[in-house]
């Protein structure tokens, strides 16, 4: 595991090496939706909003595909970061970046779910940024499954569903090499100056769903490697248990 005694080195915030930034999760921030919740990794906040339809996409219909679909939309809202982004819908399309992360966020949830068990509906989850400061895609798959999981565990409650789709729960954390030394949850100044930076998700028993790593005009040696995955492990495992706490204060009444 990282040496975390080395005195010369110091994160921006602070953090040890191997620590999270302080997580929380706000449920029923979205009113209308049948789950939602505000997940804030530090200063990172995006609202994670679960709705229900009640069809299938046409290309599963014309091909007779059984079960449901579950997929998510990601945007960035204009005051999100420090200089005005423009919206999507300004330029005419999404850009790739946009694509990119919302896809991730889908397949990341459907590695967990039971398509079958979703019988003619479809499940979106849209994750709006509403500040960045790093870790933005990492934030909505986490939020994006409690959103989802709430709303399930609604329309079981409702007897609109026989059982559970989920197999089991999925995270996701950022780890990278900033300054030379492997470090866990990057925000915004690390992720900026990291010369390695990976984007870890994995289900609650431990099972990679994707790994994103690449080097920024650098190289990185399989030692690292396995340090960042250790990292990333650990702080999968800490978010695992807020995930839990979160959806069952998002199910009181």
């Amino acid at each position: 595991m990282t040496d975390t005694t080395d005195t010369s080195f110091a994160r921006p915030d602070a953090r040890a090496v191997d620590q999270l930034r302080d997580i929380r999760f706000e449920t029923g921030i979205a009113p209308h939706a049948l789950g939602s919740v505000l997940v804030s990794f530090g200063k990172t906040r995006v609202i994670c909003a679960a709705s229900i339809d009640e069809r299938v996409p046409g290309w599963m219909r014309a091909q007779k595909v059984e079960g449901g679909w579950m997929t998510a939309e990601y945007s960035m809202l204009p005051y999100s970061t420090l200089d005005r982004k423009q919206r999507d819908i300004s330029r005419g399309k999404a850009d790739g970046r946009t694509i990119e992360i919302q896809r991730l966020i889908g397949r990341s949830l459907r590695a967990v779910f039971d398509l079958k068990k979703l019988t003619g509906k479809t499940i979106w989850v849209d994750c709006d940024v509403l500040q960045a400061d790093g870790g933005t895609r990492t934030a909505s798959i986490t939020g994006a499954y409690v959103a989802a999981q709430i709303a399930v565990q609604k329309l079981l409650a409702d007897e609109k569903l026989e059982e559970n789709p989920f197999t089991e729960s999925v995270a996701a954390v950022s780890v990278g090499v900033f300054q030379g030394v492997p470090v866990l949850d990057l925000n915004y100044p690390e992720d900026k100056d990291a010369t390695v930076d990976a984007n870890i998700v994995m289900t609650g028993s431990g099972k990679f769903v994707e790994v994103q790593s690449s080097g920024e005009e650098a190289t990185f040696s399989r030692q690292e490697l396995d340090t960042l995955l250790e990292l990333g492990e650990k702080g999968i495992r800490e978010i695992n248990l807020l995930q839990e706490a979160a959806i069952a204060e998002g199910l009181k009444p």
